[in-house]
C-alpha cells in the first residue's frame, strides 16, 4: 500500500478503535439501563432455581433494573444454553448454568455451543451436597439395605435424575459401578418435574442435589440414605457418608453459577460480579443457602474459569471410563 494512503489507513482504524472503546465503556457507566433476564436451562422448581431467584432479587435491588429469571429446561440444560448462547452480548442476557454443563462438553454426541467457547466466566453461586433419597413407601433404612435388594432384583429399582448427562444421571451410574448394581435411569427435563414424581412414588430414588430434596427431607417426605460429600451435612446431621453406608464413592457436589455471553463488556461482567459477591455476603442470603446445606461461591472470574475447565477435564474421564454417550 502507498505510504500516505497506509498512514490515514492506520489513523482512521486507530479512530475507530478508540471510538469502539469509549463506546464501550461509555455503555458500561450507564449499564443496566432496562431489565435483565438470567436463562435459567431448567424448569421451575428445580436446585437451579433455589439460588436463581434469592439471588436475582437482590440484584435487583442493587442494579436499580429488574433481573427477570427465565426458566427454559430440555435436554440436561442444554436447551437453555444453546439459546443463551445465541442472545446479543449486551449485558442484557445472563446465564445461570449448573455443573451439569461441564458434563455436557464430554457426554454429548453434538452439542450446539461450547461452554468456554460461548460463555465468559462471572462466578459460582453455590455448591450443595448430593443426597441419596428414596420414597418412603420402601422400606430401606440403610444404602446397604436398598444395595443387597437391588443385587436380588436386578434392574427393578429405577433412579431419576434432571436430565441425560446431569451430575444426578453420573452420580448414579458411577453409584451403579462402584456398588455393583443394576438400576434402571430415568431422565426428566429438570429436577423440578424429576422431584414431582419421586415424591409421587413413580421413580424410586435420586441422587439428588440438596438445594431440591432438604425441604422435602425435613417434611418426611423423602428419606436420605447417605451423602456423596466426604463430610456430613449440618442439615441432615445423621444421615452418614457414602463411605461411612459402605461404599467407597468419590465425592461430589452440585453447583449453580453464573456466566455472560462471550463479548460481554468486560467492565459490565466486573461489576455483575462485584455486585454478586455482595449478595452472597448478605445475612439474610447466607441462611437461605445454610437451610440448603449450601457453602456460598463467590470466586473471581478468572478463578471460576480455571474451575471450569478443571471441571471439563474431571468429568471427560469420568464419562470416557463409564462409555456413555447421548445423542441431542
Amino acid at each position: 500500500m502507498h505510504q500516505p494512503l497506509r498512514a490515514r489507513a492506520l489513523a482512521i482504524a486507530a479512530f475507530a478503535f478508540a471510538i469502539a472503546v469509549a463506546s464501550t465503556g461509555a455503555a458500561a457507566q450507564t449499564w443496566p439501563v432496562k431489565p435483565i433476564r438470567a436463562i435459567n436451562p431448567f424448569p421451575a422448581g428445580g436446585g437451579t432455581d433455589t439460588f436463581a431467584r434469592p439471588w436475582a432479587v437482590k440484584m435487583t435491588q442493587l442494579l436499580g433494573q429488574q433481573v427477570l429469571i427465565e426458566n427454559m429446561g430440555g435436554a440436561g440444560g442444554t436447551v437453555g444454553a444453546a439459546r443463551a448462547a445465541k442472545e446479543a452480548p449486551d449485558g442484557y442476557t445472563w446465564f445461570i448454568g449448573a455443573i451439569h454443563h461441564t458434563i455436557a462438553e464430554s457426554i454429548y454426541t453434538k452439542l450446539p455451543y461450547g461452554l468456554e467457547r460461548d460463555f465468559a466466566p462471572v462466578t459460582l453461586l453455590a455448591a450443595v451436597p448430593n443426597v441419596v433419597v428414596i420414597h418412603p413407601k420402601h422400606n430401606f433404612k440403610t444404602l446397604q439395605e436398598l444395595i443387597a435388594y437391588a443385587k436380588a432384583n436386578p434392574g427393578k429399582l429405577n433412579y431419576g435424575s434432571a436430565g441425560s448427562g446431569t451430575s444426578h444421571h453420573m452420580i448414579g451410574e458411577l453409584f451403579k459401578q462402584t456398588a455393583n448394581v443394576d438400576l434402571t435411569h430415568v431422565p426428566y427435563k429438570g429436577a423440578g418435574p424429576l422431584m414431582q414424581d419421586l415424591l409421587g412414588g413413580q421413580v424410586d430414588m435420586a441422587f439428588d442435589g440438596m438445594g431440591t430434596s432438604a425441604n422435602q427431607i425435613k417434611a418426611g417426605k423423602l428419606r436420605p440414605l447417605a451423602v456423596t460429600t466426604g463430610t456430613r451435612n449440618a442439615v441432615i446431621p445423621d444421615v452418614p457418608t457414602m463411605k461411612e453406608a459402605g461404599v467407597d464413592f468419590a465425592i461430589s457436589t452440585t453447583w449453580y453459577a453464573l456466566w455472560a455471553v462471550k463479548g460481554t463488556p468486560q467492565p459490565i461482567i466486573a461489576r455483575m460480579y462485584a455486585e454478586t459477591a455482595k449478595v452472597l455476603q448478605m445475612p439474610d442470603i447466607k441462611d437461605i443457602w445454610a437451610s440448603q446445606g449450601a457453602d456460598a461461591g463467590g470466586m473471581p472470574p478468572a478463578e471460576f474459569g480455571a474451575f471450569v475447565k478443571s471441571e471439563i477435564a474431571k468429568w471427560a474421564k469420568v464419562v470416557k471410563d463409564a462409555g456413555i454417550k447421548v445423542d441431542l
